[in-house]
């Protein structure tokens, strides 16, 4: 067992976990944050990326132990009311079907916006390209981030 430490959501959590224990696990198991969703377990569908140090991580892959005073946004943390432009952006784009992928797709997307504030069509297909939709809403989820885009333009970069 080891003893990690992590900034989540902007709060400092100390726990125990096995050194092999994935991100994930801790997140949903040790501290209750089920946002994080369990797709593939091997890295390629994106349904469990949060955020670290503000880039796009599979948290299937990495261990908690590794993660260790690095900072980690989940996708409780984006909001306490949805109120952030990219979740205003989702829903107002109905883009949820099952709403499963939606947690790492909405990550991936505040990540691509910090790094890139009016992304075309193939960048946003590019940053997008990890996190698979099973129920196909790609064309939503696309302009969705242009029209939070065009919000977070509106507030003065705010994304």
């Amino acid at each position: 067992m080891s003893n990690v430490t992590l900034k989540i959501n902007g709060q400092s959590v100390s726990i125990d976990v096995p050194s092999d224990m994935p991100l994930l696990w801790a997140l949903r198991d040790k501290l209750n944050l089920t946002g994080t969703k369990y797709g593939c377990g091997i890295g390629e569908c994106g349904t469990c990326t949060v955020l670290v140090d503000g880039r796009p991580v599979k948290s299937c892959l990495r261990t908690a132990e590794r993660m260790d005073g690095r900072e980690i946004t989940t996708i409780e943390g984006i909001s306490e009311d949805a109120s952030h432009p990219v979740q205003v952006a989702w829903h107002e784009e109905d883009v949820p079907q099952c709403g499963y992928c939606q947690g790492g797709q909405i990550l991936a997307a505040i990540a691509l916006l910090e790094e890139n504030p009016n992304p075309d069509d193939a960048a946003i297909d590019k940053a997008m390209a990890d996190n698979l939709c099973r129920c196909g809403t790609y064309h939503r989820i696309r302009k969705a981030i242009k029209r939070a885009a065009r919000y977070a333009a509106e507030t003065g970069g705010e994304s």
